[in-house]
């Protein structure tokens, strides 16, 4: 035990020792919840160790976290109601307008009203059900990525179950699907049944991706090696990216819709600034071209190249953000594994131009 003083003697701030009796009402025994001692008052409390020092130091040390205004929410807030309004009067003053001319133009224009209104809770509910289908694909990966680092049989049972539903409907995943239900019942070890997954029930909708993206690849490096502006080619590369991240989301069963592919898009420039990926391709390419390909290629195909090289990148984060489970038995596709065939496409177009 040891005893706790206040700072309330002269010098050095410590009060002078004194001797106490442990049954005396001026003997207090700690936690000290009830405030500071009172003059001529002592507290004992337990021994602290060196790591409840630094714990109760660190703790000190935090600053304390201030609320954010959210004045943009009520922006936001306050502009979308004022839309609503005026839309809503707006409608209703024609509405109105239309019954003061005759009867039936007013009753078609509440069934348009109607339609609208039904066309517009089918468009939120279709919003909200691929936003689920997204968000049903991240909680995949991040399960069985789980259940495979803590060799976790059950855990991996039960995701790999939710995966072989969601490919339920899919003809081409039929064979895999029944191969994976045999592991199942047999293997017992967690991390082997997500990789055999990977292996049965992956692999063909993973080479068709390859596939997906390495298309992509090709058709912006022609495009961008043959356009004659630079506006041209910017709007070809944002074309293509946009379609390859959403048609390999569909591939791999996300089906989004607008508010689900842009949270996918924000998902693959998270994965590329984590990953520091479009700068390794940018390096890659500038290197290949520097070791002799440039010489080889005009400079109008030596940048299509690099484009391809580029938009091939944002497909290996787009498939490693759709994919409903983590790379195990292999790291995935690599940019290497696109850049031989577009290179000798490139120089096969120089040759023939």
């Amino acid at each position: 035990m040891s005893d706790q003083f206040p700072n309330a003697g002269p010098g050095n701030g410590r009060r002078k020792p004194a001797a106490f009796v442990l049954d005396e009402d001026k003997v207090r025994f700690g936690p000290d919840d009830l405030g500071r001692p009172l003059k001529g008052e002592a507290v004992i409390l337990p021994d602290l160790t060196e790591d409840d020092l630094a714990a109760g130091a660190s703790t000190a040390s935090l600053p304390a976290k201030r609320k954010k205004t959210g004045f943009g929410k009520w922006l936001a807030i306050g502009l979308g109601g004022l839309v609503s309004l005026s839309v809503g009067l707006a409608v209703d003053s024609l509405i109105r307008d239309l019954f003061t001319r005759t009867d039936w133009l007013g009753w078609t224009g509440v069934a348009l009203a109607a339609l609208a209104v039904c066309g517009l809770l089918g468009l939120i509910a279709s919003e909200l059900l691929s936003l689920r289908r997204v968000a049903k694909i991240d909680h995949l990966r991040e399960a069985l990525s789980d259940a495979a680092s803590r060799n976790d049989t059950k855990a991996a049972q039960k995701s790999l179950g939710e995966l072989t539903a969601l490919y339920s409907g899919r003809p081409e995943t039929a064979h895999g699907r029944q191969i994976l239900a045999g592991h199942m019942r047999e293997v017992i070890d967690g991390r082997d049944l997500v990789i055999l997954a990977e292996r049965d029930l992956l692999a063909p909708l993973d080479a068709q991706a390859r596939a997906l993206v390495m298309s992509s690849a090709k058709h912006v490096s022609l495009v961008t090696s043959v356009s004659p502006r630079a506006l041209v080619d910017l709007l070809a590369v944002l074309y293509v990216n946009m379609r390859t991240i959403r048609q390999l989301s569909e591939l791999y069963g996300g089906r989004p819709g607008t508010l689900g592919f842009l949270r996918l898009a924000r998902h693959v420039a998270t994965h590329l600034a984590l990953t520091g990926g479009m700068a390794a391709g940018d390096s890659l390419a500038s290197q290949v071209l520097g070791h002799g390909l440039a010489a080889r290629l005009s400079a109008r195909l030596g940048e299509g190249v690099i484009n391809g090289l580029l938009t091939a990148r944002i497909g290996i984060a787009a498939i490693a953000v759709c994919r409903p489970a983590p790379f195990l038995a292999g790291k995935g596709p690599k940019l290497s594994d696109f850049m031989g065939e577009l290179v000798s496409r490139a120089e096969k177009q120089d040759k023939q131009g």
